[in-house]
């Protein structure tokens, strides 16, 4: 079984997702205890995607997020480099002919190196995907690129309690339960030992917004969720269509 290391090559993340994808929105329910039905509530509410509005969902996985997106008649695309994540989502998406809102398009891509033109989206959200990308900066950088003139970012991914004390038992659940109930409901469930070291090894919301803003981006502001467990950070692209103070 692959397992990912905190390097983070795109090749070793993205096969050790395939060979989680068919149980992966299970064990996302089951390891936040139902908090990730809520989770996606806020990211689709921050998004705000109105009829007509083309949205890029990033490390989309299965699509469940994109959806949500779709809701109002966006259309959305969701963007993965794991094509085991992709063809499950498709599959799934396939079975729902008569499923309401606007139109979902499975496309693979890497998020340092979006096979998208200039402007393309009036939004971009990334769900649990940015601390698995190796170069972060590079990727905010992409969005930004991405984004029309004026455009909003999401991002939704885990953070750390505000209390020492909270957080030094998160950390010991996220290392010692994740992965022991993990390997209980997948064959792959070693995985999640790289998952758990990934989301300690994540940087707090403060430095997470300053990244965005050295990215490009503007109007920074975060919301923490379930006691800081997750935080939801949300930007806009300069209306000028560049970085702060350009042209």
């Amino acid at each position: 079984m692959t397992r990912a290391q905190l390097d983070k090559r795109p090749a070793d993340v993205a096969a050790m997702f395939d060979q989680v994808a068919g149980r992966y929105d299970l064990l996302n329910d089951v390891l936040s205890l139902g908090q990730d039905r809520w989770w996606r509530k806020v990211v689709a509410g921050a998004v705000a995607a109105q009829p007509g509005e083309r949205i890029l969902d990033l490390a989309a996985g299965t699509g469940t997020s994109a959806v949500t997106f779709t809701a109002t008649g966006a259309a959305c695309v969701a963007c993965d480099f794991s094509l085991g994540m992709l063809s499950e989502g498709a599959a799934r998406l396939g079975r729902q002919p008569s499923r309401p809102g606007g139109p979902v398009r499975f496309v693979a891509g890497d998020a340092l190196r979006l096979p998208f033109a200039d402007q393309a989206f009036d939004a971009v959200s990334i769900s649990f995907g940015l601390r698995n990308v190796a170069d972060p900066d590079a990727a905010l950088a992409e969005m930004l690129r991405v984004t029309r003139p004026d455009g909003r970012l999401v991002i939704c991914e885990f953070g750390h309690l505000p209390s020492p004390r909270l957080d030094a038992i998160y950390d010991r659940y996220l290392m010692a339960a994740l992965p022991a109930v993990a390997r209980r409901l997948s064959p792959a469930g070693d995985a999640y030992e790289y998952l758990a070291e990934s989301i300690r090894e994540w940087p707090d919301r403060a430095e997470l917004a300053r990244w965005i803003r050295a990215a490009g981006w503007t109007a920074v502001r975060w919301r923490d969720l379930t006691l800081g467990v997750v935080t939801v950070h949300a930007a806009r692209r300069p209306a000028n269509g560049g970085r702060p103070g350009t042209a």
